[in-house]
């Protein structure tokens, strides 16, 4: 659901720290998911977590805020995160397993 097209936008966000194995991105879906969010999570073979996610600039702060804690067991040391122009190519927030 598109609530203004003015300030929708696309983050990639790159979580480094105890991500995986800790239900990371089963939480991250639920969270995005909640916040009307598009895109998807993964795991990266470093170790780390990678998000892409589209939407209203404001939850997607929020997302990247609730990353930087991440569910009970994660331990996050960073969260990188660069903006671009939404491209609209992602109709939900989905987890991918690889």
């Amino acid at each position: 659901m598109v609530k203004d097209k003015e300030r929708r936008t696309r983050a990639h966000i790159l979580v480094s720290g105890r991500v995986q194995g800790v239900f990371f991105r089963a939480n991250c879906v639920r969270v995005a998911s909640s916040l009307g969010l598009d895109g998807w999570v993964k795991n990266v073979p470093h170790g780390d977590v990678e998000i892409l996610v589209e939407g209203d600039e404001r939850e997607i702060k929020e997302l990247i805020g609730w990353c930087h804690s991440g569910p009970r067991n994660a331990r996050i040391e960073k969260v990188d995160v660069e903006w671009s122009e939404p491209r609209r190519d992602h109709a939900r927030f989905r987890a991918i397993y690889e």
